[in-house]
């Protein structure tokens, strides 16, 4: 009887192990292209009014840019095609038809990391004003996991070796090994990765309070600000061609919080003075008071041929990513 303990005591053991590993392997990883959703609804309510504010509110057009592009790809289900790896997506939108109205959020259900948003309503008048009541809590928690996403997906590419970065703005950022420093000049450092048909850059630099907050004209300030620098580093190839933010679209500001420091966050496009390149621009102002001045740091795009939606999403994690110690 003594022997038979141990060896039951093992079986229990390697029961609870193999269990734990199946509930483990259960929440796996979640699996879509970045600004991705999978939409779970019916094709008399996708193909009507509810697809309609739908398609409005989540696949409307990314300011900022020239090129209309949606928010995020839209991809309709049928729930009883539904199933598999499907049901992995890391975006997932339920809309049903049932006996009462109401929104739920489950996060990390089937894999992680995963949101998964249910809507429902007894009529389409009251699916419709679940939608337009969540729509936007939806995008900025969507928006908030695919620059996770990105940064993961950035870091298990490898990231360069920034210690630069904290000796001249004392900050730490995961920065995408893919990236070469193509000019640094004192406080100004410039940083470019090469694409299929043009590159994305990330550019930083310090300036005086001064610079954004003259005469509380932030807009025009910003603007001001980026067309000096563009002049004095940002030059094309051919003799006197330089950046400038494109008149001909008024760029979009928001005032915004970056790691409980205020900021500016600034979309718009620049073009090349004396020149037809151009592309999409994020710039943020970041007020650091710390050392008395806004680091700046932008993100900006060549790239005629291609779409930029989730190439400004992937600048815009990398600068996310910034820490300040």
């Amino acid at each position: 009887m003594k022997k038979v303990q141990p060896i039951i005591a093992i079986i229990v053991i390697i029961c609870c192990t193999f269990s734990c590993k199946k509930a483990t392997d259960a929440n796996g990883q979640s699996a879509g292209d970045i600004n991705e959703i999978s939409i779970i609804i019916s094709d008399v309510l996708w193909n009507g009014e509810v697809g309609d504010s739908l398609r409005k509110k989540f696949a409307a057009p990314v300011d900022g840019l020239t090129q209309e592009e949606p928010l995020f790809t839209l991809n309709q289900y049928h729930e009883q095609s539904f199933s598999g790896d499907l049901k992995n997506g890391r975006n997932i939108i339920v809309i049903d038809k049932g006996p009462k109205k109401g929104f739920k959020t489950k996060q990390d259900g089937s894999c992680k990391p995963q949101n998964m948003f249910t809507i429902t309503g007894k009529t389409v008048d009251e699916i419709l004003k679940q939608i337009q009541m969540h729509a936007d809590e939806m995008i900025r928690i969507i928006r908030q996991t695919e620059v996770v996403e990105n940064q993961k997906r950035n870091e298990k590419a490898g990231l360069l070796n920034t210690s630069a970065f904290a000796a001249k703005y004392g900050i730490s950022i995961k920065m995408p090994a893919s990236y070469k420093y193509a000019l640094q000049n004192g406080d100004f450092m410039w940083l470019k990765k090469d694409i299929p048909g043009g590159n994305t850059n990330i550019l930083f630099y310090k300036v005086p309070y001064v610079t954004i907050e003259n005469k509380k004209e932030i807009a025009a300030n910003i603007i001001k600000m980026r067309d000096s620098i563009g002049s004095l580093y940002i030059h094309g190839q051919e003799s006197g061609t330089f950046m400038v933010t494109e008149e001909a679209y008024s760029p979009y500001l928001f005032m915004t919080g970056f790691n409980d420091k205020r900021a500016f966050e600034t979309r718009g496009n620049w073009e090349m003075e004396n020149d037809f390149m151009n592309g999409p621009f994020v710039n943020y102002a970041i007020r650091d008071d710390k050392h008395a001045c806004y680091l700046i740091i932008e993100g900006f795009i060549y790239s005629p041929s291609s779409p930029k939606r989730d190439l400004i999403i992937d600048l815009e994690s990398i600068i996310k990513s910034v820490k300040f110690q």
